[in-house]
């Protein structure tokens, strides 16, 4: 077995591992991110790239200033007794560091100042300025080192252009009505089909590819190492320090010795039965929107050196409405329903044919509200209704607005179609009371009402709806055909995760920090505590805490001067090098 040695040792490469890694290598670490699949970028790459980021520059350019006591509110009133108040105020006060300084290193973000908190009742809850997005990429730049880097998820592109939730996304669901949007669209579609023709892939990189590739150029341009393909399978050292990790390529085994730390970030177990089955809901039947390698990896890892599990959390995973589909070639895909369920028109109902939560409301409140409201005994099933006017002005889950055809998820059975309520009813297996609770909905929706579950009473509604009515969120369903398409529970990722102090360091069954052992992303415990208080709240601490790590492992670095680094020994094998080489030899 050969050896490698560097300063940190990152496993994983999502937002946190790229955070930690383009951190480190700019405060002049030598970083080696070691990630078991092919590419680079992990569920963040399939995200929708939007971070929750309190106190931002950005926001205070545009007037919203905030002091650090208002967000903290916030988190405490929803939280609750899951509040972690040394967490939470290391991530609130490094939030706006760590986008300063990766900025200083050529990052560039764009503001969301009009997106809101989930819960506006509570105190403290925001009404924009708290989100940051990275700003759209031309990927050319990036030359042939982009096949480093993972696409965009299908489900969630048009034909493979992946579309910003923002000014990108509402010029493409007005282009059939306002020119300027036709215009943006067709210049849009234009260039990526160019692009596609040349490149095979898309180019104009947004969303989680985006903020993937602009930190990947970042670390890459300090002298990153890149092991794609290459899986940790042991951690090295002690239950009181670990000091690297075995890790196994394409050239076989070998040992990396890292001299200030490790970093977990692995995307967390959404994807690993041996810890869903007993803390996700209905396990067998969810849907994880993670990557395949989000299987627990850090998990197995670090509890053999006495790491804790910590599950106490409101939830074990960050809930989404998913819908399962099959693609034309044969593929499976799982999409996620965000953006739909808001505008007006659409319901969701149980089996039963009853309305069961409030459509508008944050995504991981439809899960919990739909597990809450099914019978011991059932599967949690949903279907989400709407008519032929909703469907082909906003779409309904995988299926896109007028003009692009709808007949491939007719043909599939994705989406159910009826001319009446009552045989959409029938087709999908829902009582006859579906009828009666539409024609409850419409008779209020008429007058902007919803008496039932409110919807469109906060701001957080209203953004995700249409402004050009009077309750953002109701419009009546009543010109067939009627539509349906089945939504069950599905999850972003984990909530729950290996326990870390405010520094990202890794705690110990009695509570002490296991020296040298970082752990940020989906694989630590949510700093939220297991809710989702706002958009953004995986990605925005996963970029903080990778950021902290990094930091922590260079304070290390300054503090060890009695010691000279050493080079790295010559192990002979093949590393896919940063500073521009795509694969060099170690020098002798």
């Amino acid at each position: 077995m050969t050896a490698r040695d560097c300063d940190l040792l990152v496993i994983g490469s999502g937002a946190a591992g790229l955070s930690a890694a383009a951190t480190a290598a700019s405060l002049g670490l030598d970083v080696i991110v070691a990630e078991r699949a092919g590419q680079l970028g992990g569920t963040t790459a399939w995200s929708g790239g939007w971070m929750w980021l309190p106190r931002n520059r950005h926001a205070r350019d545009a007037g919203i200033t905030e002091d650090i006591a208002e967000p903290r509110r916030y988190l405490a009133a929803v939280l609750g007794s899951r509040f972690d108040a040394a967490r939470v105020d290391a991530f609130l006060a490094a939030a706006p560091e760590a986008v300063d300084f990766l900025e200083a290193e050529g990052m560039h973000f764009e503001p969301g100042n009009r997106i809101c908190d989930v819960y506006a009742d509570q105190p403290g809850a925001g009404t924009g300025g708290r989100q940051l997005i990275a700003a759209p990429l031309d990927a050319r730049r990036l030359g042939p080192r982009l096949a480093l880097l993972r696409e965009t998820k299908r489900e969630t592109a048009f034909a493979g252009m992946p579309i910003q939730a923002g000014a990108d996304l509402a010029a493409f669901l007005t282009a059939t009505r306002k020119p300027a949007s036709a215009l943006h669209a067709a210049r849009r579609v234009l260039r990526h089909g160019w692009d596609m023709l040349r490149h095979g892939r898309a180019l104009q990189l947004v969303n989680g590819v985006a903020l993937v590739a602009r930190l990947f150029e970042i670390a890459d341009r300090h002298g990153t190492r890149w092991l794609t393909g290459t899986e940790a399978t042991a951690l090295t050292g002690s239950r009181q320090h670990v000091t690297g990790a075995v890790l196994r390529g394409p050239d076989g085994e070998f040992t990396v010795t890292a001299r200030h730390g490790v970093l977990l970030a692995t995307g967390g177990f959404s994807r690993a039965p041996e810890f869903t089955s007993g803390l996700f809901p209905h396990a067998a039947e969810h849907l994880s929107l993670a990557v395949p390698e989000a299987d627990g990896a850090a998990l197995r890892l670090a509890l053999p050196f006495g790491a804790r599990f910590d599950t106490a959390v409101a939830a074990a995973g960050a809930w989404c409405p998913v819908s399962a589909l099959r693609w034309p070639d044969g593929q499976a895909g799982v999409f996620p329903h965000i953006i739909d369920r808001a505008k007006p028109g659409v319901i969701a109902v149980r089996a039963d044919g009853r309305r069961f939560v409030n459509e508008a409301n944050g995504y991981h409140d439809y899960v919990s509200a739909l597990l809450a409201a099914t019978p011991e005994g059932e599967p949690p099933r949903s279907w989400l209704v709407c008519d032929h006017r909703f469907i082909r002005r906003w779409g309904l889950g995988a299926v896109k607005p007028f003009p692009v055809p709808m007949g491939w998820w007719l043909r599939s059975g994705y989406l159910k179609r009826a001319d009446s309520l009552a045989a959409l009813a029938r087709l999908c297996g829902i009582t006859p009371e579906l009828e009666r609770t539409v024609a409850a909905f419409n008779a209020a929706a008429r007058e902007g009402r919803d008496p039932e579950f409110d919807r469109g009473w906060s701001p957080y509604n209203r953004h995700g709806g249409d402004p050009a009515l009077p309750n953002p969120n109701l419009a009546p369903i009543e010109r067939g055909p009627f539509y349906a398409v089945e939504v069950v529970p599905g999850s972003f990722g984990s909530f729950a995760g290996l326990a870390t102090d405010g520094a990202a360091r890794v705690l110990g069954e009695d509570g002490a920090v296991i020296g040298g052992l970082f752990a940020a992303g989906a694989d630590a415990a949510s700093v939220m505590g297991g809710f989702y208080p706002s958009g953004g709240i995986n990605l925005g601490p996963a970029l903080t805490f990778g950021f902290i790590a990094a930091r922590e492992a260079a304070h290390e670095q300054q503090s060890d001067l009695s010691a000279p680094l050493a080079d790295n020994p010559d192990s002979g094998e093949s590393v896919q090098a940063g500073g521009g080489d795509v694969c060099r030899k170690d020098k002798n």
